[in-house]
């Protein structure tokens, strides 16, 4: 597995190696001292490894912080393992997983659900496929009976109606990825940069002709080829030992067969000599490029070095080819570059947005002329050690979680099937740790000096299945789930009145920050739309002390991550950083607050990539949908009558000045309006006086804070239908939206769960009827807006377009029958309130989660104790009280449908369902 770090590290070229060529061991020295100065964060992540008489490899890795276990299982099979004509087997069958097994033949979310478990996914790429979850250590048991059950006791359970239901699914999530922006490069890019029968020449998902032809013996076939134990590995981490999973893991999964031997594929870089244009059209906002060259598979030092370089030349807002093509230049809104590591293959990619008007023939001119001067002169010393401590910062974050996508169960389980060594991480660590500029320059003239692409197998051991152990005509019982118990929460007051509250987490050497103001962009009511965000946004861009560049260059120096934004109702500014650096991040944070500059080139910079990220959202359906839905839920006058994304329209945009910024900061970022939560490797002893310092002249003004109008308008009653047109789309996007209340109303647990049961979850009435049931949608689910002021209860649909008004007929059954004659039943209700408290105890694992929480939960006007009190509450709701509170709730006749999608195919279609007036929309700027 490549070491895991953030594509967008942000390098800078300001510092240049002169003088005379130094010697071998000149330069090895110079290294030497390069990495010890930059005293690099580091993390041993131990972990034991036993292996079954059947083949099956566990890996074990004890973290006690939380009473929860991840379960990780890797299965050494991707889309690399398909066969021309029959692609996409790899992605389908990891649907067909969770679809029940010969003893389990139901949902596969329900247990866990009841259970508590959280990060519970499955993924598939081209080299492999795994399914994860964490569960509360009561729940191992449960999970591993689970897991084995589908590993060892699958294929009776594999119908073909759960073959065509599942094909369905995948087939819209192929539509769906289709129908975005840019959706089908990257098919076209595999067939482009790979030769004929190459095992990455197809995508994962497949084409829709070979998804077609699957048949159930294809599928069982696939099952029997891949499926073994002897080809999967499985790694538990968390609260659990070495002698306690080797008992569970023997009772559970030694009687499975270890499966045929697999053929693995051999390493096939396909380098090219020669270059490869192509050019595609297709209905996206603006013009990109992307370039590509084939390159070394993962797991060798060419590959992590191409990974630095690839932040040097594209990774954040210090990288060359920002400074050139973003910054300097402004004829790109955005570039990024990244090493697409592999088990047989890599490839190395940059990708840049042009501006309107921006020919890419000048933006390719540029990344050549940059790429020319890396390949000439190689980086130099200061952008190594930057974009290294980046890497190993990143990592460092990483591997605070036990379990889901990127966590140290996945580190692990990576080793594992790619390179047979679960610790593989520490030998790219030290890579990565060792890399000179040397390295990196002759890396990058092997693979990055010809061939671009612009868009343009072991004898198998004698395993034998062990003596089955488990009783498969019942799930284990779960057993009592621990208890939430949160840290201690201390609170003091700074001399500024700036209200400070305290969790300590000494896990990891990191310190996370949130420093909220009752703001966001709700405080734009009356102003121009969007200057919250934009303001916030700006504060990042240059202060008195640091421009733009030097500050990111900073932050990235100290292994800072330093956040500006703003949601509906609140303002954020969020510092992310190393114990080592806390004295000096907080300087920094400081800076951003009190002394950004609004320069007036650094907003017309801004401004530009603004507006053209508001053409993006216009051009993607979700997006384009929660523009216009705020304005026709609220009145023009309305605090929430803007855009949901906050981004504003066009024309306000244009019309902000700096007077606009600073007086939005001026007048919202105040020490009486904020509420600062700290989570991490500190005291207050040790933070309050860094405090004190870093915040000293930040004073409240005498002025008032301005109060924010966020009146609850009337109810409509009736249903009206706002159409708007996307042609040529392969689906339609339908949502219909509601006033709800507030997020501060005392019964918000109530009105959560009973969203839940709606459509909150994967197996909710909604997801089930439109995905499970029908297959028509990738994924349906109703979103409850907890907002300070009213709230909106919201249902939202993807769907295959030759299925939108009966699917629309299908939500509107199902809000019917939810307050009327099919209300919500007493196990539906047992599950959401088990999966709601027994996931608790685990929810909080990471810094950030509790300080989210947390935030969340002072920014309502609430305390750790309601916090603490949330699992009686919940678990105290009645069945009545839900089915009550749906008909309150609900308003199934006056709802307000936005759907967008092809008007040639739906519009008179819509008309005929006389749901109410009909209205044809297009955004105004």
């Amino acid at each position: 597995m490549k070491m895991v770090k953030t594509l967008t590290a942000m390098a800078v070229a300001s510092v240049l190696l002169g003088g005379c060529q130094a010697t071998s061991a000149e330069r090895e020295n110079t290294q030497t001292v390069a990495v010890q100065q930059q005293n690099l964060p580091q993390v041993d992540i131990n972990y034991e490894t036993f292996t079954l008489d059947n083949g099956l490899t566990v890996v074990v890795h004890e973290d006690r912080k939380a009473p929860i276990v991840a379960v990780n299982v890797w299965y050494s099979v991707g889309s690399k393992d398909e066969k021309v004509g029959k692609t996409g087997f790899a992605h389908l069958f990891e649907h067909l997983m969770f679809n029940g097994s010969e003893n389990y033949d139901d949902e596969y979310f329900g247990p866990f659900e009841r259970a508590g478990a959280t990060e519970m996914n499955g993924t598939t790429n081209n080299d492999r496929t795994n399914y994860f979850e964490n569960v509360p250590t009561p729940a191992l048991d449960m999970a591993l009976w689970m897991e084995s059950d589908r590993m060892g006791h699958l294929l009776g359970a594999i119908t073909q109606d759960k073959l065509d239901e599942q094909r369905g699914v995948v087939q819209n999530e192929k539509r769906q990825g289709e129908a975005q922006p840019y959706g089908r490069v990257w098919g076209y890019l595999a067939e482009q940069t790979f030769p004929e029968g190459h095992p990455y020449s197809w995508s994962v998902i497949g084409s829709m002709e070979d998804l077609n032809a699957a048949s159930l013996d294809d599928v069982h076939q696939w099952f029997k080829d891949y499926y073994g134990a002897a080809n999967a590995v499985v790694v538990l981490a968390g609260d659990i030992d070495v002698e306690t999973a080797k008992a569970k893991m023997q009772k559970y999964f030694g009687d499975i067969a270890p499966g045929k031997a697999i053929k693995k594929t051999e390493q096939w870089i396909a380098k090219r000599d020669e270059s490869k244009r192509a050019v595609m059209e297709d209905n996206v906002p603006s013009s990109r490029i992307y370039k590509v060259w084939n390159t070394p598979p993962m797991g060798t030092e060419d590959s992590e070095y191409l990974s630095l370089l690839s932040d040097i030349l594209a990774g954040g807002k210090n990288s060359r080819l920002y400074q050139r093509l973003v910054y300097d230049e402004q004829i790109a809104t955005s570039v990024s570059s990244f090493q697409y590591a592999r088990d047989v293959a890599g490839q190395f990619m940059v990708i840049a947005d042009a501006k309107q008007g921006v020919e890419l023939e000048r933006i390719e001119s540029i990344i050549n002329e940059e790429l020319n001067k890396l390949l000439a002169d190689g980086p130099t010393q200061e952008e190594l050690n930057r974009t290294r401590f980046s890497t190993m910062a990143s990592f460092v974050r990483q591997a605070e979680k036990v379990g889901g996508f990127g966590g140290k169960s996945d580190i692990l389980a990576s080793g594992a099937v790619y390179h047979g060594d679960p610790g593989f991480y520490a030998q790219e660590m030290d890579w990565v740790e060792s890399a000179s500029t040397a390295d990196l320059q002759t890396t990058a003239n092997e693979w990055l000096s010809s061939g671009d692409f612009t868009l343009f197998v072991e004898p198998q051991p004698d395993y034998t299945a062990g003596e089955s152990m488990s009783d498969r005509s019942q799930l284990p019982d779960v057993g009592d789930l621990p208890q939430l118990e949160l840290p201690e929460l201390q609170q003091f007051t700074l001399s500024n009145g700036l209200e400070v509250y305290l969790t300590e987490r000494h896990d990891t050497p990191t310190v996370e920050l949130s420093l909220s103001f009752d703001a966001g962009y709700a405080a734009d009511a009356g102003k121009k739309s969007g200057t919250a965000s934009f303001a916030m946004d700006m504060l990042n861009e240059g202060t008195e002390n640091y421009s733009s560049m030097e500050l990111a260059a900073r932050l990235e120096s100290l292994g800072t991550q330093l956040s500006t934004r703003a949601g509906l109702d609140t303002s954020t500014i969020s510092l992310d950083t190393l114990t080592v650096n806390l004295g000096e991040s907080l300087n920094l944070m400081d800076e951003v607050l009190q002394r950004p500059t609004f320069a007036e080139d650094e907003i017309e910079r801004k401004r530009a990539n603004w507006i053209e990220n508001i053409r993006k959202e216009q051009a993607r359906p979700q997006s384009q949908a929660l523009r216009v839905l705020p304005g026709l839920m609220f009145d023009e006058n309305h605090a929430y009558s803007q855009p949901l994304t906050g981004s504003g329209t066009i024309d306000s945009i244009k019309a902000l000045t700096r007077d606009d910024l600073v007086s939005y900061v001026d007048t919202w970022l105040r020490p009486d309006n904020a509420k600062l939560v700290i989570v991490g490797d500190t005291t207050e002893a040790e933070i309050k006086p860094l405090l004190e310092k870093a915040f000293s002249e930040w004073q409240a003004p005498t002025t008032a804070v301005p109060t924010k109008q966020l009146d609850t308008p009337a109810p409509r009653s009736e249903s009206r239908v706002f159409l708007i047109d996307q042609p040529g789309t392969p689906q339609s996007l339908i949502i219909a939206g509601q006033l709800a209340p507030s997020g501060t109303t005392a019964k918000a647990d109530l009105i959560d769960v009973t969203n839940t049961i709606l459509g909150g979850s994967f197996t909710s009435r909604l997801n089930m009827n439109l995905r499970e049931d029908k297959g028509w949608s990738y994924g349906a689910r109703s979103i409850w807006l907890d907002s300070e002021g009213p709230g909106l209860l919201i249902a939202l649909a993807p769907v295959q377009i030759d299925k939108t008004t009966e699917s629309i007929e299908e939500i509107l059954k199902e809000y019917n029958q939810y307050e009327g004659d099919k209300p919500a039943t007493e196990d539906e209700l047992k599950k959401v309130i088990a999966n709601k408290t027994a996931k608790l105890p685990g929810a909080y694992e990471t810094k950030s989660a509790l300080m989210s929480a947390l935030t969340e939960t002072l920014n309502k006007g609430k305390t750790i104790e309601y916090l603490e009190a949330y699992p009686s509450r919940v678990s105290a709701i009645t069945l009545d009280q839900v089915q009550s509170e749906a008909k309150d709730l609900l308003r199934p006749e006056a709802l307000t449908w936005v759907i967008v999608g092809d008007l040639d195919v739906i519009e008179d279609k819509v008309r005929e369902m006389n749901l109410g007036e009909v209205t044809i929309l297009k955004e105004t700027k």
